[in-house]
């Protein structure tokens, strides 16, 4: 519709499965009934790579560390043929069980490949008409980093990095040798940094290692990983961990064990790496280019503390990060280039209030007063129901300053991995319990991860040193000096928890351990309700912001109906939730029976 992005969500919000790799059918199925359109309507399907590139990528990988990886070879080989080799015959399967009959007229199915869908989810959607491009993630088919520019509606590459060489699985190579979940626990690693002593020698030495034996990294930006360390190219891990063992001294942390020092300390040292990385990469875009705008995607620009840098750097004037910018995005990108380089149509650089053309990422569906009636139905859940939105605003602040914890469920639910407002669980910032009482009683995970502040746009300022918007909660900051506490003495030889729970502000359940916080910004023009509420919270208490964390528990996706929020309500320890104008108090709940084992449904990830 004029190159307007109607609707965008993912597969596993509708089916309840995190990372779901099956085919998006309720993903699709919501778009097309979303956009009022039909399969035989469309002009053209986009997928977000190349299977036969990538197929080819993974033979010649084989081929080349061959005869490591045999048994890994024989066990996937089955399913890359299925997924690789007959992806086109398998898509048109599926969209035809959707189509409830076969086509008879098929739109042209088309395969972007892998980053330059990455580029055109940046590009094309940002409030730039012309832009430096990087995109950054694990592998595509070959290509790990990508360097281009975009102008007008044209992208050109003008670098990239072949695989096995990746940043991105570098970090996860980290964070698998940490004890976290590749694919998902990247921001429990970067969470983990802080907590590494700044000035140690262990930290020095760490980075030596990485930098000497792991990786080598070059004037632009580029790497050379020394693959004797790794094993993601043939194997079922991501690294030889005897290798690693011997050049750390320290095994893989197991899961779920205690994190001890050195594993904060390689946190910190694998982080570090990363900016400089991304720093060179940036530098090397500028020239490239000779933009002052730069836009970014892929998994690895999901690193905040790593944008932040970056924005602080001072090397581009101006940043646009994709707020889907990992694979989710790539969906997007690749529709976008089928309409700009495919079909040749011009961009309309027609943005929001917001700056852009995301529409402040509330692209997915949204539910009416008769779905929220059902769901207190089927539960005989009761509730308020407030005709005046102002005034469950000034009661819902209320109980935010007391002290509760509110599941707040609104509007048109979130495309990518954050919660802005819409499926987002909110408390007060000021609470010095807060942060514990949120990971161990709400979200059922790791006490040492932070929260990120929603702060009204015109308060920013006051509490934080960041001079720009940041609506997608993908830049850190700081939070400002006149707000800080002082360290106490031997604060640096302090255990975890001991440092976790020092008031290091006076905003102290958002400000992490080294008085960063992961920021978004509230704009009345892209999200009216969720400004309206933290502007009740600020009448109440003078304090502009709210903690905002995502409308889940760990392992399970964020919500998105109001029947996912009631049960992920009842199963926690929040006090409230608001659904659109309805308010359920948790004292007044029956038990919740509706036959389901939640505990398996949340498996630790």
């Amino acid at each position: 519709m004029d190159g307007e992005i109607i609707a965008a969500a993912q597969e596993e919000r509708f089916s309840r499965r995190k990372h779901d790799a099956k085919f998006p059918s309720q993903a699709v199925q919501y778009v097309l009934t979303e956009g009022g359109v039909r399969i035989a309507d469309l002009d053209a399907i986009a997928f977000y790579d190349k299977p036969y590139l990538k197929f080819e990528r993974l033979l010649e990988t084989y081929h080349a560390f061959a005869p490591r990886g045999l048994k890994s070879f024989l066990a996937a080989a089955p399913v890359w043929i299925k997924e690789k080799l007959f992806m086109r015959k398998m898509v048109w399967e599926e969209l035809e069980r959707i189509n409830k009959d076969p086509l008879a007229q098929k739109p042209p199915l088309l395969f972007p490949e892998h980053h330059l869908s990455h580029a055109a989810s940046a590009f094309y959607p940002s409030p730039f008409n012309e832009a430096a491009i990087l995109t950054i993630d694990g592998v595509g088919e070959w290509a790990t980093t990508t360097i281009g520019k975009g102008a007008g509606k044209d992208i050109t590459i003008l670098k990239e990095l072949p695989f096995p060489h990746s940043l991105g699985l570098l970090y996860s190579a980290f964070t698998y040798y940490c004890g976290f979940k590749v694919n998902s626990g990247e921001y429990k690693l970067m969470g983990l940094a802080p907590y590494g002593n700044q000035d140690s020698k262990r930290i020095e030495t760490y980075r030596n290692h990485i930098t000497s034996e792991l990786v080598d990294i070059k004037e632009d930006g580029s790497i050379l990983l020394n693959m004797d360390y790794f094993a993601y190219a043939t194997g079922l891990r991501m690294c030889n961990d005897e290798k690693w063992e011997a050049l750390f001294g320290i095994s893989r942390r197991l899961p779920e064990s205690d994190v001890t020092q050195p594993y904060m300390d390689m946190a910190l040292a694998i982080q570090q790496v990363t900016e400089a990385i991304v720093l060179r990469l940036a530098r090397t875009a500028r020239k490239l280019t000779g933009s002052p705008n730069l836009v970014m995607a892929g998994g690895v620009t999901l690193n905040c503390v790593a944008n932040g840098k970056l924005l602080q750097s001072g090397i581009f004037e101006q940043l646009w990060i994709q707020p889907a910018a990992g694979d989710a995005g790539g969906a997007l990108g690749a529709a976008y280039a089928v309409r700009h380089i495919w079909q040749g149509k011009e961009r309309l650089v027609k943005t929001a209030p917001g700056g852009d053309a995301m529409k402040g990422a509330f692209l997915g569906p949204a539910f009416t007063f008769i779905d929220i009636e059902r769901v207190s139905r089927r539960y005989s859940a009761p509730y308020k129901k407030y005709d005046d939105f102002s005034s469950l605003c000034r009661d819902v602040a209320g109980y935010l300053a007391e002290g509760k914890i509110t599941g707040w469920f609104q509007g048109k639910m979130e495309f990518g991995p954050r919660a802005l407002g819409n499926r987002s669980i909110l408390a007060d910032p000021r609470h010095p319990e807060m942060q514990k009482r949120l990971n161990l009683k709400i979200k059922y995970r790791e006490g040492f991860r932070p929260f990120a502040p929603s702060v009204l746009i015109e308060n920013a300022a006051e509490y934080f040193d960041l001079n720009v918007v940041s609506p997608y909660m993908l830049l850190v900051a700081t939070v400002k000096e006149n707000r800080r506490n002082p360290l106490p003495p031997g604060y640096e030889e302090m255990d975890m928890h001991e440092r976790l729970y020092h008031l290091r502000s006076d905003i102290p359940a958002v400000t992490h351990v080294d008085y960063t916080a992961r920021i978004q910004t509230v704009h009345r023009e892209t999200n009216e309700r969720y400004w309206q509420l933290i502007m009740a919270f600020k009448e109440l208490t003078d304090y502009g912001l709210v903690v905002n964390t995502s409308f889940n528990v760990r392992g399970e996706p964020i919500v998105c109906t109001p029947a996912d929020a009631y049960r992920c309500f009842m199963r926690t320890e929040m006090d409230y939730l608001v659904i659109e104008n309805f308010l359920f108090d948790k004292r007044e709940q029956p038990p919740l029976n509706d036959g389901e084992d939640w505990q398996q449904m949340y498996e630790l990830d």
